[in-house]
């Protein structure tokens, strides 16, 4: 048996996703490709079926609008800003779930390869992480805020 985590939602990307899997459940249960429909249909359908899934495990494991607390230690919720040792580069990011889309900020899951090495960090802190191109990268965290504080900036 596997263990789920739970994913940090905000309420309105909780409500996408419940409109998103309604669509969805009624697209399948239906005949939506009619009389018509070519080869590909059986492989859309799967597919369909597969984001089904995949956003039911969202919403059931979902906390939606708890924001963590403002401490700035790296979890999820937190919106993250980075500087790539390496390069000097800076990159925000929401520490989140991945498949809920959020429209202001670019997502990783905790689940990530650096979204796995930075949870928990505190400003300040390095962290070394394995991207997929198998070269190590060293990531410094320069500021990590609850995603409502970061939209609340924003406005």
């Amino acid at each position: 048996m596997t263990s789920v985590q739970p994913a940090w939602l905000t309420p309105q990307a909780y409500v996408r996703l419940q409109q998103e899997l309604a669509t969805l459940r009624e697209l399948c249960g239906g005949n939506a490709f009619g009389e018509d429909a070519d080869e590909s249909a059986p492989a859309v359908q799967r597919a369909w079926r597969l984001r089904i899934q995949r956003i039911h495990d969202l919403l059931v494991n979902a906390v939606v609008g708890e924001g963590p607390p403002d401490d700035g230690v790296a979890e999820p919720g937190m919106v993250l800003t980075v500087r790539y040792d390496d390069t000097g580069d800076i990159e925000t990011f929401l520490l989140g779930a991945r498949g809920a889309e959020y429209s202001d900020v670019e997502v990783y899951s905790v689940n990530s390869p650096l979204g796995a090495a930075i949870t928990g960090a505190r400003p300040g802190e390095q962290r070394r992480y394995v991207p997929p191109s198998g070269v190590g990268l060293t990531v410094t965290l320069l500021d990590a805020v609850p995603y409502g504080i970061h939209l609340a900036g924003m406005n």
